[in-house]
């Protein structure tokens, strides 16, 4: 994790928790003179509707204000992480084993940059990616981009 959302993460974890939510993840792009600041909360009692996400928002909107933690023009959006809900954390990869997943890395491992396959597990500091009948271990610290794969029956 960058230096700049473990920054957000520690200044927005309290206040989505204050709000009885779990901060989900953070992804956070710069794009010049206008950056997209994510925020993804879950409620995993009742779900999270536009109403939970317009609250957080306000919220948050307010703390980055006063700390004012990214210096350029920033568009905020607070969502929940929805079906297809990106994994940030290894604990995440751990509770979602045995569900498809799609993952990009930040550098090619064995010459491809995107997995999509089973999720077997995450062992030390690998996440396990059954592929085509190969199992991939790979860096937790490579992933670019996870997200679970929704499969509708």
């Amino acid at each position: 994790m960058s230096a700049k959302l473990q920054q957000l993460e520690t200044i927005l974890k309290p206040v989505v928790e204050g709000l009885g939510y779990e901060l989900w993840g953070i992804e956070y792009r710069s794009r010049g003179h206008q950056s997209l600041l994510r925020v993804f909360i879950d409620d995993t009692d009742v779900g999270v509707g536009v109403d939970d996400c317009e609250k957080v928002s306000r919220q948050i909107s307010g703390v980055l204000d006063v700390e004012d933690p990214i210096q350029s023009e920033y568009t905020l959006e607070v969502s929940s992480p929805g079906m297809d809900r990106p994994l940030f954390r290894s604990e995440q990869f751990s509770a979602f084993v045995g569900h498809k997943v799609q993952i990009r890395l930040r550098m090619a491992f064995e010459g491809r940059r995107k997995f999509q396959g089973l999720l077997k597990g995450v062992e030390g500091q690998d996440v396990i990616v059954e592929v085509d009948d190969h199992e991939y271990l790979l860096p937790f610290d490579s992933i670019e981009r996870a997200n679970i794969v929704p499969v509708f029956e």
